[in-house]
């Protein structure tokens, strides 16, 4: 095991499969001689040259498009975009191109497309730089979208992303590049998708979080443990797949589910998440799901205002007394 900063296991993962697969090159804006605003990239263009550390213009349209024509005729294209926020400019690339491209042509073409940047709160970067926009790639059929909220989970599912064959939208958190936490050595690691964690065990009420929210999470559960509520905390790492088993499974124990992320509230992956359990264990709920998210506004520049629309820990704490009628 090595302790690596979130930052720097994505960067290693990154060489290391480099080395491994000649197919494999980088495209974003800045990531050559800069290594990326958040230094993802660092030091790669040194060590695999242009042709493989390749800078864009700015146009994601274009440069997530080149990503997926590289992807369909044999190449493993790993593409940066600067913030997540930009998805949007790319969207018939992603929604019409990367997704459809294996399904049209009967399985005959693959798409191994890695799609990755940052995205989120904690910098105070406004209204067109701070959304997390996970949760509306998740209604895409053909794309796999993840959230690691760990160094060792940056790691393992970049791996895992990069081996695989179909497109993936790889999400980082900016607020959690400079964490730091113990990765396996093994380049071989990987972390299957569709596999939640258990972060903490619990019997009173399960809190599905991720991202910023999964040490939220954590800390809400310590304070409701002074109080003799026990929380079990899971972080689904993958939204699609989305490992709702395991959650179902804990919610049968618990008989409480209560969704914790950074995303707006309203149609959230939580939402989701609260469909498909209901679905599948309703008759074990003992309280309404409660779902926690963003309110239904952009994002202030000013940081006081920003914490002001996101979910604070006080609120996890609430929401998990809502479901056990102790509000």
């Amino acid at each position: 095991m090595s302790v690596k900063t979130y930052a720097n296991a994505i960067r290693d993962v990154l060489a290391e499969e480099m080395r491994r697969d000649p197919e494999i090159f980088l495209m974003g804006e800045d990531i050559a001689k800069q290594g990326g605003i958040f230094g993802c990239t660092r030091g790669l263009l040194e060590e695999f040259g242009e042709d493989r550390v390749r800078n864009t213009p700015i146009s994601e349209n274009t440069f997530v498009g080149a990503g997926v024509g590289a992807a369909s005729v044999g190449m493993r294209p790993v593409v940066e975009l600067m913030y997540m926020d930009f998805l949007y400019l790319a969207m018939d690339q992603v929604l019409n191109q990367a997704a459809k491209i294996r399904y049209m042509f009967g399985g005959k073409v693959k798409v191994p497309l890695v799609v990755r940047g940052q995205q989120g709160i904690g910098r105070g970067n406004g209204a067109q730089h701070s959304q997390s926009v996970e949760s509306m790639m998740m209604n895409i059929p053909g794309i796999k979208v993840v959230c690691p909220s760990t160094p060792a989970d940056a790691a393992g599912l970049l791996r895992t992303a990069i081996r695989d064959d179909n497109p993936v939208l790889f999400f980082e958190h900016k607020a959690l590049y400079a964490s730091k936490g113990e990765v396996p050595d093994d380049r071989e690691f990987a972390v299957p998708f569709g596999r939640a964690e258990i972060v903490r065990e619990g019997k009173d009420a399960t809190v599905v979080a991720n991202f910023l929210y999964r040490g939220k999470s954590l800390e809400a559960a310590e304070i409701l443990a002074k109080e003799g509520i026990s929380v079990e905390l899971i972080d689904p790492r993958t939204l699609a797949p989305l490992d709702t088993d395991t959650i179902a499974a804990s919610v049968k124990k618990t008989g409480r589910l209560i969704t914790v992320h950074e995303a707006h509230k309203n149609m959230g992956w939580g939402t989701e998440v609260a469909a498909q359990v209901a679905e599948k264990v309703f008759a074990y709920l003992d309280a309404p799901p409660e779902r926690v998210g963003s309110k239904m506004c952009s994002l202030p520049f000013n940081l006081g205002l920003e914490n002001a629309v996101v979910p604070q820990v006080a609120d996890i704490v609430a929401a998990v007394k809502k479901t056990l009628y102790k509000a």
